[in-house]
């Protein structure tokens, strides 16, 4: 489908006025006056507030917590077809001026190298219509950093006791990150943005100590990290009540858990396992600089090259997944991405087949495929705009199953919640992925956990299997706040949307057998 443009430019609360009271618009034109002055073909400005704060505890006790702000400005050129970047952090006219004559001396420098070497290729920008003085501010109600400190560590710390309370938890580890980013951008086109954003991520882990044995496991929380505000761990979009009074029985019945018996099993897979297989062999295997082979040295290109664009069969005609950045409470949505782009939804695997890719404005004007679909990214006011990940969603089935459907269609599987530990090679191809609990399913039903697995396929094959995909209901928004990209490192934080969703024949290893193969 064609690129759907994000509605509702202004939602939710305010602009923080702290950061609107920086001398935005006056750093701005002084560095894209100068930079314009010295020959740049486009150039861009990025001014920028992270704050960051994270609490933790252990056994309902405080164990450490952090606050941190980062703030900056960076300057970006186009000049000759090459790219000069440069960062600074004077709030001043006159700072934002040597940053400018810097970043214009670095484009001049890189493009001189590029053709001493023979280098042909230039860099050329998408089109991108003006966005003039628009606003935009995610979906939240309650701003975490307007809730007193002592409030967050007494609901951890209140959570924590809960389980702490129950037979067999020996340990609980809680914590709580928070994260408020501000940014606003100019560019010499005529587009001005300023944006807001509120995300969290609060998690529990309990761990069982079998003190006669020694044998020990853990389970934790599988709330997702959201695009929402303190709102959430009072219940607005997420059950805790019903989470926590679960846990400490799952566990239990996790450490008295026969081991998976190795083999080939029909996989029933939550979203809250689901989604970050989806990371790994769709998200970020459909980034075209991926894709193209420009991001290589961090963690490789990707097996869906572009010669493969609208032949290569991905899965399932069941399949379709979509790269958005509008979704509402997504992690990476955002209103205008850092090169001034608004941010849009599309199709990524359509009936199976590979249709799209994310891109950026260099990467969509390089290969021809039109507007650039919003994804770049800098983590910091210290690094360049670099291609990052859409919320990467498989759709539900408009009338698809529930998952107690889905277990009805299985006679010998295993049913798989909550993510662990997981591994892709460099090309996005070969995986496994582990879990926090999985249950065997025996004639369409759950017939208790079992413990020490780990699926395998082919990124292909694995999607190819896949014979059914839940409905609507069966949908959750999940996903990281760690995603890493490019050299130096950059971290962003990503939701992946998925149903419960049935796969044939997998397999599945037992964890412990492999253990030093």
């Amino acid at each position: 489908m064609p690129p759907t443009p994000s509605t509702g430019r202004t939602q939710g609360r305010a602009v923080d006025p702290l950061f609107l009271a920086y001398p935005l618009r006056t750093l701005a034109d002084a560095a894209l006056g100068r930079a314009t002055q010295l020959g740049a073909a486009h150039a861009d400005f990025r001014l920028e507030r992270v704050r960051s704060a994270a609490w933790r505890l252990r056994d309902a006790r405080p164990s450490g917590s952090s606050d941190s702000v980062q703030l900056g400005f960076a300057v970006r050129v186009l000049l000759d077809g090459a790219w000069g970047f440069a960062a600074g952090v004077d709030l001043t006219p006159e700072a934002a001026v040597k940053v400018a004559e810097q970043a214009v001396a670095v484009a001049r420098l890189s493009g001189g190298i590029s053709r001493a070497a023979g280098g042909t290729d230039l860099v050329e920008l998408a089109e991108e219509p003006v966005h003039a003085d628009a606003t935009w501010v995610s979906s939240y109600e309650i701003n975490p950093f307007d809730v007193p400190d002592a409030e967050k560590t007494a609901l951890l710390a209140e959570w924590s006791n809960r389980l702490l309370a129950a037979d067999g938890v020996s340990h609980v580890s809680a914590s709580l990150l928070t994260v408020q980013e501000n940014k606003f951008y100019a560019d010499t086109a005529g587009t001005t943005t300023t944006q807001q954003r509120i995300r969290l991520h609060p998690t529990l882990d309990a761990t069982s100590v079998d003190e006669r044995t020694g044998a020990f496991d853990s389970m934790r929380t599988i709330a997702p990290p959201v695009g929402r505000g303190w709102e959430y761990l009072l219940g607005t979009g997420w059950d805790w009540n019903a989470e926590l009074a679960e846990l400490p029985g799952l566990l239990a019945e996790k450490m008295k858990a026969p081991s998976v018996q190795a083999g080939r099993y029909d996989l029933v897979i939550d979203p809250s396992n689901l989604w970050l297989t989806i990371h790994e062999s769709i998200g970020h295997a459909t980034e075209l600089d991926r894709a193209l082979g420009y991001e290589a040295a961090y963690a490789g290109t990707s097996f869906a090259t572009f010669d493969k664009l609208g032949s290569l069969k991905y899965g399932s005609e069941l399949m379709h997944v979509t790269g958005d950045r509008t979704a509402e409470h997504g992690l990476s949505t955002i209103g205008y991405d850092d090169e001034g782009v608004a941010t849009q939804s599309w199709d990524l695997v359509k009936d199976g087949v590979l249709t799209g890719y994310q891109l950026d404005r260099a990467m969509a004007r390089l290969k021809g495929l039109g507007r650039s679909n919003g994804c770049a990214y800098a983590d910091s006011p210290g690094h360049v705009p670099v291609q990052r990940m859409a919320n990467v969603s498989l759709q539900p089935a408009a009338d698809g199953p529930s998952t107690e459907g889905l277990f009805a269609q299985v006679e010998n599987g295993l049913y798989i919640v909550g993510d662990r530990s997981w591994s892709i090679d460099m090309q996005r191809y070969n995986f496994q992925f582990t879990g926090q609990r999985a249950y065997a399913i025996k004639n369409g039903q759950l017939a208790g956990q079992v413990k020490d697995f780990a699926y395998q396929a082919t990124t292909t094959d694995f999607w190819g299997s896949m014979s059914a995909v839940g409905g609507p209901e069966t949908y959750v928004l999940g996903g990281a706040f760690n995603c890493g990209k490019a050299q130096p490192g950059q971290v962003a934080a990503v939701s992946h949307g998925c149903p419960s969703a049935l796969f044939r024949d997998v397999n599945v290893l037992n964890t412990q057998q492999e253990a030093g193969h």
